[in-house]
Order: C-alpha cells, then sequence, then structure tokens
C-alpha cells in the first residue's frame, strides 16, 4: 500500500506540537514502510498550498528518511530504481525554487545522496547544475551555487586518496569555466546594481556562493583553471575586501549585511591559501594582511561584525604561522598596536557578553568553555595573540605584560578592567594546546602562575557576595584552565572554597563551580594517580550531590531540567570517584533523583549531552554498587527502565540496555531474575533490532542473559529465534561482531546436545562469509570462536573433534585449510591477553584429547604444538578487574547522537575470560598435558618423540612431566 499523502501532512503538522511530537514521529515511521513515502515527501514540500512549517518539516522528515534508507552499508539503493530516479531528476530543482530554510534541509539531503552516489551514479549532477546558471537572476543562480556548494562542501575535511582526486577533477572539468564566468558576471551585475538594493544584496550572495565554492574547488589541490586565474581572482578578492559599506544594504548591530558575510568568506579562502598554498599565494600575503588589518581596525564592537572580525583574526593567525610572513610582526611598536587596536577591542567584555551572561547564562558557558565560540572574537583574538607568542615569546609578553599591569591597576575599581588583565595573562601564560583532560600542561616561561594566582585570584575566590558574579567566575576559571598547574597542597586548600561557589545564586557562577569540581576530580599526574582522591571528597560526597541535584531539579520542566550538562557532568564524576563509597553517602537519595529525572526528560529528550552524562551516572552506582545486595538497584530501576522501553523512548533505550546488561553481568545470581524474562521476546522480535543503535546493547544484553537463563530457553524454544537474530547480524557488516557476541554466548551458555541441530548451519553461515573477502577482525572472531568450542572440551561435550565433525559434515576436507589458513595465522596475532590464553587452552586440549589430531592430522599435531610453545614464549596473564580504575566519559563532541551507538563508558565491558579459573597458565598447561599423558598411556610422549623437532621437544620438556 503506498503512502497517504493527507495522513502524512497530518502527521507533519502533529510534529510541530511538542505534546504530539513523539506519537507522530512513530506514526512516520510506520508511514515510512509504505512505498513512495519519500516521493510523497517531496510533493509535500513542493506544494504552495501547505503553509512553510509542514513543508519545511516534510523536508526534515525527508532528508533523515533519506539518510537512514537511502543505501546499505555496502552502498545499494534500499530505495526502488524508479524512486531514485525520480528522486535525482527533481530534487535539484525543487531546492533552487524553496525558501531558504527548506533550501537548507535539501542541500543536506543532496549532500547525503552525493555521498553514495556522487559522481560515478550521479554523473549528470554537475552539468545539470551548469546548465541551470542564469546570468540575469541571481536566484536562480543563487539556488544552483547552494546546491553545488552542498555537494562539494563535503570534501573539505576529507583525506586525500585517488577516489577523491578524480572527483574533484571532474567537478573541476564541468564546472571550472562556468565558475570563472560566474565571477565575471557576478562582479558586473554588482557594478551595474550599485543603486538597486535588492539586486545588489542578491548578487553579493551570488559572489559570496562563489568564493565558498572556490575554496571548495582548492581544498584537496590547486585546480590548473585556478592557478591559471589566479591573479585576476585574487584581484576580485582585493576589490571586495576594499569595497566600503553602504547604507543601501541595510543591516542592524545584530545581523550581518551580505557585503560583511562576503569579506568573511574572503578571509576564509585567505586563510586556505595562506596555510596550503604559500609557493603559489605567497606574492599577495601581504597586500592581503594590509587590506584585513584596514578592514579590522575600521570595524565597531556591534554583534554584526562578529563573524568578519573572528575571520580577519583567523586569516592573521595563518600569516603569523609561516615564519617568513610572521616577520611582518616582530617588532616592538607593531605588537603594541596589535594588542592595542585589535586584541584589546576584541577581548574587552561588551554589553552583548554582559547581557547573554545575564539572560542566556548557559549559551554564554558554553561559548567560553566548549569551543563553541569558534567564530568569537575574543577566542580568534587569543588565538592570534598565542600565534604570535610562539614566534616572539619574549617579545609579546613583555608588551602583552605591561597593559596587564595597567589594567590590574585599574582594576582594584573597576571588574571590567580586572576581567581583561585576567583574560590576557590566561591568553599569554599557556603554551600550546589547551586539552579537556589536563588544561594547560605547557605554561609560558615569562610569567609566574602561582604568584599571580596568590595576588590576584585567591582574593576574587575567597569574596563574599558582594563581588561582581564575573569576578568570581574569573577566579574560578582560572583554577580550571591551570588545574594541573598546582599541587596537590594548593588543591587542598582551593578545593573548598571552589565547592563553595555552588551555593551562589548566579547561574554562571555555579556552573563555572560544577565544571571546576568535575575537571579536578578527573584529573591525574603523570603516573595515572588522582589528584584529589575518593578519601578527599568523602566527607563533602553527601552535601555536594544534593546541592548539585536541587540545581538541576530547581526548575522542573522537561526542557529547563535537563539544560545544564555541566551539572549532570560534576554529578556523574562524583559518583565515579566515590566508587562502591557511595553504599554508606546517601546511594538511596541518589537513586530517586536520579530516577525522578528520567521521568522527566522521557517526555522530551531535547540535550543528548544531559542525558548521556545522566545514564554514565546511573551505570557508575550500577558498575560500583550494582553486586552489593544491600543496594538492590534492580528493583529500583525496573519500573522507570521498563516504562522507558513500553513508551520507546528511542534516545534511552540503548542507555538502558547497557546498563541491564552490566547489572545482569555483576550479579551473583545463578538464575535470571523474574523481571528480566518478560524482555527475552521482547528483544527476539525483530522491530528491536532494526534501529542501527540498538543493536550492540541487545546482542550484550542477549550475551548477559543466557548463562542465567539456559534452561528456560531450551525449554521455551527460544534458542532458535537467538541464533536467527545471530544469523541476521552476521549477514551485516557493521553488526557482525555483534553477532559473533551473541555466537560465543551460545556455545558457553548450552550444552552440545542444544546445540547439535543447529551447528552444521551455524558453521556454514560463517564459513560462507569467510569466502568474500573477510576482514582480519572478522578473522579474529572466527578464530576465537574455534577456540571457545575446542577449548570447552569433552567435559561439555565439545572440543576440537566436535568442530571438526560438523565442518567435515559440510564438505569433506574443509577442516585442513580453515585450520592452516585461518587458524592458526589468526591466532598467532591475537592482541588481547584473554584471547591469547584461550588459543593456549585449546591447543593444549587439541594435543591432549583430539583424536583426530592424534590419528588423522598427524603433522597437524605438530604444527599445533609449535603455535602453543610460541604464545607460552610470553604467556599470557590476564589482570583481575583491568579497567576499574579510571572510567574516562566519551567525548560529547565527537558523538554522532540519534545515528550510531553511544557507549558508557562506565558500563565498558571487560574483555571477557571464559576461564577465569585458571590464573596460572603455564602451571596449567604442565599439569594438563602430563595427566592427559598419563590418561591416554603415555601417547602424548610418544607423539612428541615422533611428531616435533628437537628444537619443540626441548621447548616442550618443562611442560611435560614423565
Amino acid at each position: 500500500m503506498a503512502s497517504d499523502a493527507a495522513r502524512i501532512t497530518e502527521l507533519l503538522s502533529a510534529t510541530t506540537d511538542s505534546k504530539q511530537l513523539r506519537k507522530a514521529e512513530q506514526a512516520l515511521k510506520e508511514e515510512a514502510k509504505k512505498p513512495k513515502y519519500a516521493l510523497v515527501l517531496l510533493t509535500i514540500v513542493s506544494e504552495e498550498r501547505h503553509a512553510l512549517n509542514i513543508r519545511l518539516a516534510a523536508a526534515l522528515a525527508f532528508k533523515n528518511f533519506i539518510r537512514h534508507n537511502y543505501v546499505d552499508e555496502d552502498g545499494n539503493y534500499k530505495l526502488p530504481a524508479d524512486d531514485v530516479a525520480t528522486i535525482k531528476k527533481e530534487i535539484v530543482g525543487l531546492m533552487i525554487s524553496s525558501p531558504p530554510t527548506i533550501q537548507t534541509q535539501l542541500g543536506e539531503a543532496i549532500s547525503i545522496i552525493a555521498d553514495s552516489d556522487f559522481w560515478e551514479r550521479w554523473d549528470t549532477l554537475t552539468g545539470d547544475l551548469v546548465s541551470r546558471l542564469s546570468d540575469t537572476d541571481y536566484k536562480i543562480t543563487n539556488g544552483v551555487l547552494e546546491v553545488a556548494h552542498s555537494i562539494f562542501a563535503r570534501w573539505r575535511p576529507l583525506f586525500p586518496s585517488n577516489g577523491l582526486n578524480v572527483e574533484v577533477l571532474h567537478v573541476v572539468d564541468t564546472f571550472g569555466q562556468p565558475f570563472m564566468q560566474m565571477l565575471e558576471v557576478a562582479d558586473r551585475r554588482i557594478e551595474e546594481n550599485k543603486n538597486s538594493p535588492p539586486a545588489l544584496k542578491g548578487w553579493l550572495e551570488t559572489m559570496s556562493l562563489l568564493i565558498r565554492i572556490f575554496y571548495d574547488l582548492s581544498c584537496q589541490d590547486l585546480p590548473p583553471i585556478i592557478e591559471t586565474n589566479l591573479r585576476a581572482i585574487t584581484g576580485v578578492l582585493q576589490k571586495y575586501m576594499a569595497m566600503p559599506p553602504t547604507p543601501l544594504l541595510g543591516g542592524d548591530e545584530d545581523e550581518a549585511s551580505p557585503l560583511e558575510t562576503l569579506k568573511s568568506d574572503i578571509c576564509d579562502a585567505l586563510q586556505l591559501y595562506t596555510n596550503k598554498y604559500d609557493d603559489d599565494f605567497g606574492e599577495y600575503v601581504q597586500s592581503f594582511t594590509e587590506s584585513v588589518w584596514n578592514v579590522l581596525s575600521s570595524l565597531g564592537p556591534e554583534k554584526r561584525y562578529d563573524i568578519l572580525v573572528s575571520k580577519a583574526l583567523q586569516f592573521l593567525t595563518a600569516v603569523a604561522s609561516v615564519r617568513r610572513h610572521a616577520e611582518i610582526f616582530n617588532n616592538a611598536s607593531i605588537l603594541q598596536t596589535i594588542v592595542q587596536k585589535v586584541v584589546l577591542p576584541n577581548v574587552t567584555l561588551r554589553e552583548t557578553d554582559i547581557e547573554m551572561f545575564e539572560d542566556e547564562p548557559i549559551e554564554f558557558i558554553r561559548r567560553d568553555l566548549e569551543g563553541s565560540d569558534t567564530d568569537s572574537r575574543r577566542r580568534a583574538a587569543t588565538d592570534f595573540l598565542r600565534k604570535l607568542l610562539d614566534n616572539f615569546e619574549p617579545l609579546v609578553t613583555e608588551v602583552v605584560s605591561e597593559y596587564i599591569k595597567h589594567y590590574l591597576e585599574a582594576g582594584k575599581t573597576d571588574w571590567k578592567a580586572k576581567d581583561t588583565a585576567v583574560y590576557l595573562f590566561l591568553a599569554i601564560a599557556a603554551k600550546g594546546a589547551v586539552t579537556a583532560a589536563q588544561g594547560v600542561k605547557t605554561v609560558n616561561s615569562f610569567v609566574n602562575i602561582t604568584e599571580f594566582l596568590q595576588n590576584h585570584i585567591a582574593g576574587d575566590l575567597l569574596a563574599g557576595p558582594g563581588a561582581h558574579p564575573i569576578a568570581k567566575v574569573d577566579a574560578i576559571k582560572f583554577l580550571y584552565h591551570f588545574r594541573s598547574q598546582l599541587t596537590k597542597e594548593q588543591w587542598d586548600s582551593a578545593f573548598n572554597p571552589l565547592i563553595q561557589h555552588l551555593n551562589s545564586d548566579n547561574y554562571v557562577v555555579y556552573t563555572y563551580a560544577a565544571i571546576t569540581v568535575e575537571r579536578v576530580l578527573y584529573l591525574t599526574d603523570d603516573n595515572g594517580n588522582h589528584i584529589l582522591t575518593r578519601k578527599d571528597i568523602a566527607p563533602f560526597a553527601k552535601g555536594l550531590l544534593d546541592h548539585l541535584f536541587n540545581l538541576v531539579e530547581k526548575d522542573k520542566s522537561p526542557a529547563k531540567l535537563q539544560e545544564n550538562e555541566f551539572l549532570m557532568r560534576c554529578i556523574m564524576r562524583v559518583l565515579i570517584v566515590m566508587k562502591e563509597g557511595m553504599l554508606e553517602s546517601g546511594l538511596d537519595d541518589v537513586i530517586t533523583h536520579l530516577i525522578l529525572i528520567t521521568n522527566i526528560i522521557k517526555e522530551n529528550p531535547s540535550n543528548p549531552r544531559f542525558y548521556y552524562y545522566h545514564f554514565e551516572a546511573i551505570g557508575a552506582l550500577v558498575r560500583y554498587c550494582g553486586a552489593a545486595p544491600e543496594a538492590n538497584l534492580l528493583p529500583k530501576l525496573w519500573a522507570t527502565f521498563s516504562t522507558l522501553l513500553l513508551e520507546d523512548v528511542s534516545e534511552f533505550i540503548p542507555f538502558v540496555f547497557q546498563i541491564f546488561s552490566m547489572l545482569l553481568e555483576s550479579s551473583v545470581l545463578k538464575e535470571l531474575p523474574g523481571d528480566f524474562k518478560q524482555l527475552v521476546d521482547h528483544i527476539l522480535a525483530p522491530g528491536a533490532w532494526e534501529t542501527r543503535g540498538n543493536v550492540p546493547p541487545l546482542a550484550r544484553f542477549l550475551a548477559a542473559v543466557m548463562p542465567k537463563a539456559a534452561d528456560m530457553i531450551v525449554a521455551e524454544q527460544k534458542l532458535e529465534p537467538i541464533l536467527a537474530t545471530f544469523q541476521r547480524l552476521l549477514a551485516g557488516k557493521k553488526t557482525e561482531q555483534n553477532a559473533f557476541d551473541i555466537l560465543e554466548a551460545v556455545v558457553t551458555s548450552f550444552p552440545a546436545a542444544a546445540l547439535d541441530p543447529y551447528f552444521t548451519t551455524i558453521l556454514n553461515l560463517v564459513f560462507t562469509k569467510l569466502q568474500t573477502h573477510p576482514t582480519d577482525s572478522y578473522k579474529t572472531r572466527v578464530a576465537r570462536f574455534y577456540h571457545l568450542v575446542s577449548a570447552r572440551g569433552l567435559e561439555a561435550g565439545m572440543g576440537c573433534d566436535y568442530f571438526i565433525k560438523y565442518a567435515e559434515g559440510i564438505q569433506p576436507n574443509l577442516f585442513t585449510p580453515f585450520y592452516l589458513t585461518v587458524v592458526l595465522p589468526t591466532t598467532g596475532s591475537f592482541a588481547r591477553p584473554v584471547d591469547r590464553k584461550l588459543g593456549v587452552i585449546s591447543y593444549t586440549k587439541t594435543l591432549s584429547d583430539s583424536s583426530a589430531f592424534g590419528t588423522r592430522y598427524q603433522k597437524g599435531w605438530g604444527f599445533t604444538c609449535n603455535h602453543l610453545l610460541e604464545l607460552l614464549k610470553n604467556a599470557p596473564k590476564v589482570a583481575l578487574g583491568a579497567g576499574d580504575e579510571i572510567v574516562n566519559e566519551a567525548d560529547v563532541d565527537d558523538i554522532g547522537f540519534g545515528v550510531g551507538f553511544t557507549p558508557l563508558n562506565t558500563c565498558k565491558r571487560s574483555a571477557r575470560d571464559d576461564f577465569p579459573e585458571i590464573t596460572d597458565v603455564e602451571k596449567w598447561v604442565t599439569e594438563y598435558l602430563t595427566q592427559a599423558n598419563q590418561r591416554h598411556g603415555g601417547a602424548i610422549a610418544k607423539y612428541v618423540q615422533e611428531r616435533l623437532s628437537p628444537e619443540a621437544k626441548a621447548a616442550l620438556s618443562p611442560y611435560l612431566k614423565a
């Protein structure tokens, strides 16, 4: 049944209402399974009779549908061929004719399609775009250039490759000459329309898009057509860099005009060429430096100029990065001018900054500490100053220090001046990258951190309620930046005043305090030891957590409660540092708070960072307290977590199953807790596995369930559905590792008799995939699977001969090449101690108990013994509880929330040791071989004499006692 346009329109309308959002999204997922869904969405986008918000929702839904349903992981189309052809035929024209907000969504969709299809499967696209360019209608041309830029911009972050070079050359061959022509057209039209505001704006936007495409075409290599025309192009860039502002373009204090946007785009391109093509571009750098300096010097503090100021400073930073160009700045008087005219105006707090501090505190914090201010004046000015410092450290320090002294003196009565002084000190004191883990690692040798802390920071840190909040923030931020430079004794003195700032009634002050507390608790010395330990914070822990939860819960609306991820991150860190100490520090209160928060934010999960840290916090409690009977965590979490599953809160489901898995894995119970039994049927339904992010946690949970529910699974005939899940996951490249997680749990949980009906099929699936260019990681898992069956041995009804019987049942003599080309070489490259240990056990039992190797594979017995001896040269030692001490949460900026799987590091599973009772591998090998030799009437010793070289006999002799 084809998708229903009226029904979809109604659902799209419902997605704009937060109360109907989740149900509408679920219903749209069902519509998406019907034929022609993507085409219906495009039709809705194209029809002007619909309200703009409905058309925008359709464009957004189309983009997301294309992202997940256009091609599979192998690049094959998931949509019918005629749908694909229609989408490609219609989407470019539709984007060009759509309003800007819709253009953005369709442009991203085109970029997604281009990722898989451009250029080989969509080789007409560039020609199609060129044919649509207009010399007279800037609206059409700008639409075409938007599409082109959305495709070409994909090249910017990519590493060079032959395929990428071919693609770029294809575009340059088709688009290069029209690009040069449009550059001339746009320049001419701007001249012709200097007194016509709408057309002037439109053609300036055209020029902006052309400069962005100039960057795109040049980002990998310098195209010949641009190299040939570089002088002409730089002439255009110089002309518009120098173009004076005109009232005709309008604009207010907050919004950049098209001319300012164009100049920003030019600065971007200048930065690229200075960094990448100095041999070709170097002769132009001096004149562009003067042009950009003149622009910078003429700009006021208004917000509309922020991006232009930032981009201009980034270009100057690029100039300072090239030593021969940096000499332009190597002069005390020039540096004074730079500090006075460029650095100071752009690091001094403006009224807009203070307004943001007061009215949008969370945005102020993110821009300042989280790096989202990459285009801010302060960040760009600081980067420029630091680059100058890299080149001329004594001179820059001397010049800036004079300004710091001046502002410190003024700061005695003016907190704004003190803020400027502290900011300048932070800018010149730090050398190299400021890391998220350690803060400032290397300090300018011409400044004294401790002296500045004692003389100018400590007072603000200890100041009472009368001090300005920004002065307190500066003091806290100083500790944050230089945290790794302070000694344990200094932190012992500073920690209590720091946590007192959590009591502030100012949002930014208490949030900065939470951020700094969290980073200090994370901080380790060069030996990996925490600067502040559980012992240091245990006296504060309960009060600290209570206060942090009160701050989080001040406003219990879903959006406001999850607004401040920094508070939740601090809660998480306290729980990680306290570990099992939470059993004595208000565990029940913490769980109550976390469950309350879960129940509120599930209504509208809107801040991925917050709920990531939130579930890490729950994971920390489970990791360190979950095995303690008095914690009794499962009943406390069950009602809320089962509701999340019932209501299909898709953002939280992967987290829920990771936490459930850790609860099961840490539980001493032999049986599956009753509550979990009802989940088995749920996760065996195919629908649960359709969402990519659910696969790893579901596979892990299923693996955790099997050892505790083996009898129930066999009795209720659920083994076959489990193996069907394994088969489905094995078929996908991205899920094959999860398939083996399930298969290994099957092998270790069920007796051979239960597996007999299925083992031939299992091996057939595994071997079939081995035939088709398997990855090294796949071969590693296959070899490990073999060793698991082999090492399970006669006591489990398995062993090497069991595997051989079923392999030979598929095809005679199949085992020999498998063993020689996959098992032996792959085992030798095992990296993890647990895997090497498994290989030792498997080989030892093969030598001791396999009748096939004893009689049929006599050479193989010798090969196996030699490989065992290789493994024993560096006998594997598996550390108990490895990885339990340090938990590093993921960098949330590197996580593709909602796209894939987000692992919880507090719930990270240690490498599984299938034979934990074997602690001394060499001793075990000796005992096992010796006992086997006795058991078999000296047969092992006989094989040694007949099948091994003298060197191998000598190497094995310590392991085989008479």
